[in-house]
C-alpha cells in the first residue's frame, strides 16, 4: 500500500502571543486576523482603548475645572463646553475605525470647547499612528494654526497670552510626534520582518538552485559514463548479430565484453540514482566509487581496444597523478567522449588520443580520427555530449572545439588550466 507523503519538516511561520501586539501588526503577521476588510482587535488594543479614553477624561475633567473657573466665561458657555467635551471623550471609541474623519472633526469641536482638548489629543495621535504623513501634516497643521485663534476668543486669566498659545503648540507638536515615532517603529518591525522572510526564501531558492546544479552535473556524468558503456554493448551485441558463425574465442571475448560492460553501466547508474534520491545535494561525494582522473585514460585505452578500436595513445604528461583531481576527471570524460564518437560514428577508423601539459601551462586533450574506412550506418545522436563537454571545459575555466576536418574526419580539441 502506498504511504503517504510525509509531513512538511519546515512549516511556517508561527508567532507567539499575537494577542499582545497591536493589530495592525497582527494582522500583517496573520491574515487571517482581518474581518470584513478590518484587522481584529488584539486584547492590547482594547487595554489602549481604555487608556486613551480614561486619558481623553482625565484631560477633559481637568478643562472642565479650568472652564469652571474661567470668570470670563457665562453659565452657558461653561455648560456647551462640558457637554461637547463629554461627546467628544465618547467619540474617541471611533478612532480606529475612522481615525481621519474623527481628527477632522476634532479640529473644530477643539475650537469651541475646552473640555475636549483631551479627545482631540487622542484623535491626533492616532492620526499619526494609523495614516501617512500628508494626513497628518494637513489636519496637524490645521490644528496648530487653531490654537492662537482658540486662546484669543478665551484667554487664560492665569498665564500670558505667549506663554498659553506657546505651551499649547509644544504639547501638540510632541503629541503628533510621538504618534509618528510609533508608526515609524512599527513598519521598522514589519520591515524587518519582511527582509527576514525574503532573506530566508532567497536562502532556500539559492539551496534549491545549487542542488539542481549539482543534479544536472550528475545528469552530465551519467550521459558520460553511460554513452560509453553503452556503446560497447551496441557494437558487441551487433557483431555478434551479424556473425553468428564466429570463432568460440571470439564470441566468448564479445560476450564477456558485454557482462562487464552492462555490469559497470548498472554500478554507474545505481550510484547515480542513489544520489538523485538523497535529500543532500552534497551526497553525491559520499559513498561512491572514486571519480576517474587522467591516470585510468591507460585503463579506458585499454577497455575500448578490447571492444576492437584501434587506438593511437600519446600521453606526454609525466606524472598523470600529479595532475589536478578536477582537470584530471575532465580530461578523462572529454577523451572518454570522443572515443564514443569515434566508435559510433567512425567505425574502424584509428583514433589518436593526444594528451599534453604542465603546471602553468595548462592540459591539452586531443581526440582526432580520421574518415572511416566504409559505409557508416545511421545512428541517432543529438550532440548533446559535445554540448555538456563544452559546458564541463567553461566551467572549469578552459575552452572546448569540435568539428568535420577536410578530410573526412572530426577532431575534438580541449584546453583546460593547470595551475602552477
Amino acid at each position: 500500500m502506498q504511504q503517504p507523503p510525509p509531513a512538511d519538516p519546515t512549516p511556517g511561520p508561527e508567532y507567539r502571543w499575537p494577542s499582545l501586539l497591536p493589530a495592525a501588526v497582527a494582522a500583517e503577521l496573520d491574515p487571517d486576523r482581518i474581518r470584513n476588510g478590518r484587522p481584529q482587535r488584539t486584547a492590547r488594543d482594547w487595554v489602549v482603548d481604555f487608556g486613551c479614553f480614561l486619558a481623553a477624561f482625565a484631560l477633559g475633567l481637568v478643562g472642565a475645572s479650568e472652564v469652571r473657573d474661567n470668570p470670563l466665561l457665562p453659565h452657558t458657555v461653561v455648560e456647551i463646553d462640558q457637554i461637547v467635551g463629554a461627546l467628544a471623550c465618547a467619540a474617541v471609541w471611533l478612532r480606529r475605525r475612522w481615525p481621519v474623519g474623527l481628527a477632522l472633526a476634532m479640529v473644530p469641536v477643539s475650537v469651541v470647547s475646552d473640555t475636549a482638548g483631551g479627545a482631540t489629543a487622542v484623535a491626533v495621535f492616532t492620526l499619526a499612528v494609523h495614516r501617512p504623513f500628508r494626513y497628518v501634516a494637513w489636519i496637524g497643521g490645521v490644528s496648530l494654526a487653531l490654537v492662537p485663534l482658540f486662546y484669543a476668543l478665551r484667554p487664560d486669566p492665569d498665564l500670558p497670552y505667549p506663554a498659553t498659545v506657546t505651551f499649547a503648540m509644544t504639547v501638540s507638536v510632541c503629541v503628533i510626534g510621538w504618534g509618528m515615532f510609533v508608526r515609524s517603529r512599527r513598519q521598522l518591525l514589519l520591515s524587518l520582518r519582511e527582509r527576514a522572510e525574503r532573506a530566508e526564501a532567497e536562502a532556500a531558492l539559492r539551496a534549491k538552485a545549487a542542488q539542481r546544479l549539482a543534479r544536472e552535473a550528475i545528469a552530465r556524468e551519467m550521459h558520460d559514463v553511460l554513452a560509453h558503456r553503452l556503446t560497447l554493448l551496441s557494437v558487441h551485441a551487433g557483431a555478434l548479430e551479424f556473425r553468428p558463425d564466429a570463432p568460440e574465442q571470439e564470441i566468448a571475448r564479445a560476450a564477456g565484453v558485454i557482462r562487464d560492460s552492462a555490469h559497470e553501466a548498472l554500478q554507474d547508474l545505481r550510484e547515480i540514482i542513489g544520489v538523485l534520491r538523497a535529500d543532500d545535494a552534497d551526497a553525491s561525494d559520499e559513498g561512491g566509487r572514486p571519480q576517474p582522473t587522467l591516470a585510468a585514460l591507460d585503463a579506458l585505452v585499454a577497455e575500448s581496444r578490447a571492444a576492437g578500436m584501434k587506438i593511437t595513445l600519446d600521453n606526454r604528461v609525466a606524472d598523470p597523478a600529479s595532475v589536478p583531481a578536477g582537470a584530471g576527471r575532465n580530461a578523462y570524460r572529454i577523451a572518454q567522449e570522443g572515443l564514443t564518437n569515434a566508435r559510433k560514428h567512425a567505425p574502424g577508423a584509428e583514433v589518436t588520443v593526444r594528451v599534453t601539459g604542465a603546471p602553468g601551462d595548462g592540459l591539452t586533450v586531443e581526440v582526432h580520427n580520421p574518415a572511416p574506412p566504409g559505409d557508416v550506418p545511421d545512428v541517432p545522436g543529438s550532440g548533446q555530449g559535445l554540448i555538456g563537454l563544452t559546458e564541463r571545459a567553461m566551467l572549469a575555466g578552459g575552452r572546448l572545439t569540435h568539428g568535420p576536418e577536410g578530410d573526412g574526419g572530426f577532431h575534438v580539441t580541449a584546453w583546460l588550466p593547470w595551475a602552477a
